[in-house]
């Protein structure tokens, strides 16, 4: 066990350097596919667009008619609509009606867009300039030719990859099986809701933030095994039955330093620790390592999260997202990092990277940060009346109204 503190960054290398991606493949109808991983690359079985198609509405010929220096006439001879192909052949002098997404007629490779065209009977004209030999033509292959890639592996499929797989006549696609992920709280202190709520004890939310978290990422499989008491006992049962179903295990609490805590002897006692000590607030301790069942050959990933509510959902975002993304063997989303100008003094002692709890406004066309209230780590309340964190980087010292930091939001992040 390592006792100096790591930085965030030292500490989400070494994770994502320990993990191993889990295997298997699932073939689901393109419908169940979305937010699901991609488990091979694609490659295009057709042309996108199968054939050469007009870009517009408007009248298609051969550029070779057009004249330079004068008006251009030419006769309609058919129409073309998409889905009804005009068959007959454009000679020059002649044009066909067309609609966008119609297959180009034989001979043609242009398209004039028909508000530049003066119609007079089955006859067209348009002045020099109006249009250029090739406009308004659409090449087949232009967005995929056969046999090349259309989606790489790893892709957590979204709404417009389903709408490509479903351009490409794919039904069916394969993707990785899901991430069995179990999780829950430690602590005689927590009770389940429903519960009574003796003296000194409090409802378990870490759980709940946690389900919520996890549920946003759809290539995962939960099990929530609930609240587990604090002993060696119950919590070395807990992580045994954990990794007969489960690929990682995500609890909170148990995980400080001199307190009545169990679950870091029993990772010690099942495997290995990393690392306990991170240089960051809120989330200071955390544990992660891999445990084992000697008796039948399980194993699985353990994340030990702070007890904090606050912490559970700031770790969660630092370390054990982008893990769950490498182990699934999905490439991690961008996380999308703004820039946000304070509107009040920010104490921050270097050292350590700090997260706080923001709403983030426009104001005057510029994004500004209002704190949301104590920072502690305890208090969900300004975790859930914020929207984004606000990323004081390590050697940061205080900082003063109108200066610029950088500003995670949270939707689409936790």
């Amino acid at each position: 066990m390592e006792t100096d503190f790591q930085t965030v960054e030292e500490a989400r290398i070494k994770i994502l350097s320990l993990l191993k991606p889990i295997t298997g493949t699932r073939t689901v109808a393109i419908r169940e596919a979305l937010d699901q991983v991609l488990a091979a690359d694609l490659l295009s079985p057709i042309n996108v667009p199968a054939h050469d198609n007009s870009a517009m509405d408007g009248y298609a010929f051969n550029g070779n008619c057009i004249q330079n220096a004068e008006i251009t006439e030419l006769k309609m001879i058919g129409t073309a609509y998409a889905g009804k192909a005009f068959n007959g052949s454009c000679a020059p002098g002649e044009c066909v009606r067309i609609m966008t997404g119609a297959v180009m007629p034989q001979n043609c490779d242009t398209v004039l867009v028909q508000e530049n065209a003066t119609v007079s009977g089955d006859h067209i004209s348009f002045p020099p300039g109006a249009v250029k030999a090739g406009d308004n033509r659409r090449l087949a292959g232009e967005d995929l030719t056969i046999g090349k890639p259309a989606l790489p592996a790893g892709k957590v499929l979204r709404p417009a990859d389903l709408g490509l797989l479903a351009s490409l006549g794919i039904a069916e696609i394969s993707v990785r099986r899901k991430l069995r992920v179990a999780f829950f709280s430690t602590g005689d202190e927590l009770r389940s809701l429903g519960q009574p709520l003796d003296e000194g004890c409090v409802y378990d939310s870490n759980r709940y933030t946690l389900y919520g978290m996890l549920t946003r990422l759809r290539f995962i499989e939960l099990l929530d095994m609930g609240v587990v008491h604090d002993s060696p006992e119950a919590l070395e049962q807990a992580m045994l039955q954990a990794m007969e179903q489960a690929d990682v295990i995500v609890t909170s609490g148990g995980v400080s330093v001199g307190e009545a805590d169990y679950t870091k002897h029993v990772m010690e006692k099942l495997g290995s620790v990393n690392f306990w000590k991170i240089a960051m607030r809120p989330g200071r301790p955390m544990a992660f390592g891999q445990i084992h069942n000697k008796a039948n050959g399980d194993s699985a990933y353990l994340f030990g999260l702070p007890g904090n509510p606050v912490a559970v959902m700031v770790t969660f975002y630092a370390f054990v997202r982008d893990a769950l993304f490498k182990l699934a063997n999905a490439n991690p989303l961008p996380i999308p990092m703004l820039t946000a100008k304070l509107v009040q003094n920010v104490r921050k002692r270097p050292g350590r990277t700090e997260y706080q709890r923001a709403r983030l406004v426009m104001e005057d066309g510029v994004l500004v940060a209002h704190l949301t209230g104590s920072q502690g780590s305890g208090i969900l309340r300004s975790m859930s009346e914020s929207d984004g964190l606000l990323v004081l980087e390590h050697e940061q010292g205080d900082l003063k109204a109108g200066d610029t930091v950088l500003a995670l939001p949270f939707e689409g992040l936790i």
